[in-house]
């Protein structure tokens, strides 16, 4: 690829006028895009990509210019430097890659119907239009479109429409944004509206194929959000209005786009009368996030990619913060500590893991960036322990200041720590920079050295790693006094064990809340003393304590047969989050058995083991006055009873389908996907697959037909298998966007395992070609090297993707998934014999 070049520096745009005329007939485009601004240079560059350049105008006369693809871009030489308007005409073609403007396809009443939407994160607005398409050349947008439009259809934008002639929908002109979140969308949409108490219309759109009432809780979410938002940054939303818009095809979860967020419809609507609380929670935090980027990320954005977690990691905390402001019952926090905490901590101790902070310049791996683990997940936690450090005035304080000196501009990572710290009077920069800079996170080992408590940090891996002496600004977060607030050394000695232990009259411990970015390894005494009092901690501290130790396993501190003993000592737990932390390990057992052998059979008895007292309480179906706690705790214990192949269990659920064989959307929405499940695994026939998969390719229920989807891909029939990889590549029944839940569910299948791994080797250039500029498609990889473990595969995955590393924005998830599976082919070589001899144990 050609040298890499910032295109803003020759030419700053101030002004876009947009004018679109899209024919969804031909999938025809036809555009004119005149850009005001200040040309530094008289030869200058601007983005396009895939657009045919009809002509190229400065003052109504034509000036010189040729397209150069390598690097997006047309060159054009203009009479002279300074402030210039340029007007390009051009034509493009409307695709099906979910990038830049394209159709959405769904059906009502059986008839086909589209609607058209747009995805310009991270580079694809220069497929709509000519523009210098990078974070800092931020403009006002003036947008007007035309299209083959019908009666009744309805035409959405980041503003207010503000006039319609002859056909031409004229939209008022934006704030300065940059061109990544511009948004445009039109079709037969239905909608619900309400206004915040500051003014701004919220609305929620989505097509007719779905029931007016799966509106009503996103429209809720959304409005008590954005006024939570306004209190919290106290800085007013600076648009008229902030529209939800639910898109049928939509790669990534959702898109903050300024004043028309689009989401995937699984993240937006739902069944206010049937759907799960976890479901629920989810696309609370979704719209959550979305909404708080409004003000992190659109009114004040990143400079360049590399500060990506500037947007990202922020939001990914507030949403957090928002819905347990709105939604104080749910305790979603505990959410936070269920996904964000062990993904981070399990793809962040992997050697080679990107920093929150990564350098890049080629446009091809700029979507290699989002690592959900690291720059969302990771990020959020970093921030976490920042909010936790300087409290929550101080964080406020700092953000209002941040959003005044940079609104409507562009920041750097360095702009918000000098806001935090100035607000706070905490260099929190030097505490995140070590968090920020650097990959990877330490292990603090702590232990009684010659009667001394000793504190010692490492970095921590999971598999093979370089140490290179790395070091953290620790937030130690201990119930000791003694311990430093910041341990930044290498080791420290803390005094004599027994006098602490008997002033504090508490085991010893690190980490309290669980909210730093760190795993501690106590040595065998301030362990037993954990474990021995282990009934007096509360719910995330038995969640972290099972964490830990899991984590522990999986870099080979410790023996994952010396955990297999523990387990039973939380099986009984009312928690959701501590049950969660128990089948992690639990379900992490599972890759030390083989199919159908005696050590499989024994895993399945523990698994019946732990999940007996708790099925006993819970049953197969809610009442009405349980807990939360209960309703997000059933679906761990109805799975591990049926991997148990409990008889009862499995007989109930098949009763459970027969009684709704009919109406199975009807079914609890938090017991469907086990009751399907066990029929398809244990009663299923083709008739049964065939009726599944018509069902779901009908049914415009997200959650539905994720059950489905779950269900399906479990069957063990190898005809059935092989009927359903045809599907993959149909879009008529699995939808691109969908694929990889489906690729995965097969896959994981032991049936299933070689006709996923055939499929994906044999029609890897159809992949690339239907999703690969998508910035999903990398997880491709990611759920393969999820899922092997053993040496043939291992073998296999290189001989495969080996030859693919060079390609830009593949490389480092190659390099990285090599070793996620080559630790637990090692691991589970090393261990196999005594997890199973410790599991045997553990069911006498």
């Amino acid at each position: 690829m050609a040298e890499f070049k910032r295109f803003y520096t020759l030419f700053q745009p101030e002004h876009y006028n947009i004018y679109l005329d899209i024919n969804r007939a031909t999938k025809e485009i036809s555009g004119k895009t005149t850009i005001e601004g200040e040309a530094t240079e008289k030869s200058i560059l601007v983005h396009q990509k895939g657009l045919k350049i009809e002509s190229v105008e400065v003052a109504d006369q034509a000036v010189p210019f040729e397209i150069d693809n390598d690097i997006d871009a047309i060159k054009i030489e203009l009479l002279q430097a300074g402030l210039t308007a340029l007007t390009i005409k051009y034509n493009a073609p409307l695709t099906d890659t979910m990038m830049g403007i394209y159709p959405s396809y769904y059906e009502v009443n059986g008839e086909k119907k589209q609607i058209i939407g747009t995805q310009f994160e991270t580079n694809f607005a220069r497929q709509a239009f000519p523009s210098i398409d990078e974070p800092e050349a931020k403009a006002k947008f003036d947008i007007a479109l035309k299209f083959d439009e019908q009666p009744g259809e309805t035409v959405l934008s980041n503003m207010p429409e503000v006039r319609e002639e002859n056909g031409v929908h004229y939209f008022d002109t934006t704030v300065r944004m940059s061109t990544y979140l511009v948004a445009f969308a039109f079709g037969d949409l239905q909608s619900k509206q309400t206004t915040t108490k500051s003014g701004v219309k919220v609305g929620v759109f989505g097509t007719k194929a779905h029931k007016a009432s799966e509106l009503d809780f996103a429209l809720d979410i959304a409005k008590r959000s954005i006024e939570f938002y306004e209190d919290f940054y106290e800085t007013p939303y600076p648009l008229p209005h902030s529209w939800q818009l639910a898109l049928p095809d939509f790669s990534a979860g959702a898109m903050e786009n300024w004043g028309l967020v689009t989401y995937r419809e699984a993240y937006l609507l739902l069944d206010p009368e049937n759907t799960s609380l976890e479901v629920k929670q989810r696309v609370a935090t979704v719209i959550a996030h979305e909404l708080a980027h409004q003000w992190f990320g659109d009114l004040v954005t990143m400079k360049w990619w590399d500060d990506l977690w500037l947007n990202e990691s922020f939001a990914n905390m507030m949403e957090y913060v928002s819905i347990n402001a709105i939604e104080p019952d749910w305790n979603i926090w505990e959410v936070f500590q269920t996904t964000e905490a062990p993904m981070a901590l399990q793809r962040d101790a992997t050697d080679g893991v990107q920093s929150v902070h990564v350098q890049v310049n080629n446009p091809a791996e700029i979507d290699a960036l989002f690592d959900g683990a690291i720059v969302y997940a990771k990020g959020a936690r970093m921030l976490v322990m920042a909010r936790a450090l300087i409290g929550d005035d101080a964080l406020r304080a700092g953000l209002k200041n941040y959003f005044a000196a940079h609104h409507y501009d562009n920041a750097m990572g360095a702009d918000l720590w000098k806001a935090l710290g100035d607000a706070s009077g905490i260099d929190v920069g030097a505490v995140m920079n070590s968090w920020l800079e650097q990959p990877g996170y330490p292990v603090v080992t702590a232990g009684v050295v010659d009667g001394q408590l000793t504190l010692s940090q490492d970095q921590f891996f999971i598999g093979e790693g370089k140490e290179v002496d790395r070091q953290w600004q620790i937030p130690l977060k201990s119930n000791y006094s003694v311990a430093p607030q910041i341990f930044k050394d290498k080791g420290i000695t803390l005094g004599d064990y027994a006098k602490l232990r008997k002033e504090n009259d508490a085991p010893f411990r690190l980490n309290v809340g669980n909210e730093s970015h760190f795993i501690v390894k106590y040595d065998k005494t301030l362990l037993d003393d954990i474990l021995n009092h282990v009934d007096e901690l509360d719910s995330i501290s038995q969640l972290q304590l099972l964490q830990d130790l899991r984590l522990l396993a999986e870099g080979r501190q410790i023996s994952y047969a010396e955990v297999v003993p523990l387990l039973s000592r939380f099986a009984d737990s009312h928690s959701n989050i501590v049950n969660d932390a128990l089948y992690s390990v639990a379900n992490n057992l599972k890759k030390f058995v083989k199919s159908g052998t005696d050590s499989e059979t024994n895993l399945r008895q523990l698994f019946d083991k732990l999940s007996q007292k708790s099925f006993a309480r819970l049953g197969w179906n809610a009442n009405s006055d349980e807990s939360n706690d209960d309703q997000l705790t059933r679906p761990y214990v109805l799975n591990a009873a049926l991997y148990a192949k409990n008889a009862k269990v499995i007989e109930t659920a098949h009763d459970l389908f027969m009684e709704n064989a009919t109406k199975l959307s009807d079914l609890a929405a938090d017991i469907r996907v086990f009751v399907i499940m066990n029929e398809v695994k244990n009663f299923g026939s083709k008739e049964l697959f065939a009726h599944l998969l018509k069902t779901s390719r009908q049914t415009s229920d997200p959650s539905f037909k994720e059950d489905i989807r779950a269900a399906l891909t479990s069957t063990t029939d190898p005809e059935l298998i092989a009927e359903l990889i045809t599907k993959f590549e149909d879009a008529q029944t699995i939808k691109p966007q969908d694929l990889r839940g489906w690729f995965r569910g097969v896959l994981a299948n032991d049936a299933g395992e070689q006709a996923a791994w055939d499929w994906i080797r044999n029609d890897w250039q159809w992949l690339e070609d239907t999703v690969g500029g998508d910035m999903e498609f990398t997880t491709y990889i990611t759920v393969i090297a999820g899922v092997f473990k053993t040496q043939e595969r291992l073998d296999e995955f290189k001989a495969f993707f080996e030859p693919k590393i060079n390609t830009p924005g593949l490389t480092r998830e190659i390099q990285m998934d090599t070793k996620v599976i080559e630790s637990r082919v090692a691991l589970v070589e090393a261990e196999e014999k005594s997890v199973n001899e410790a599991i045997a144990s553990e069911i006498k």
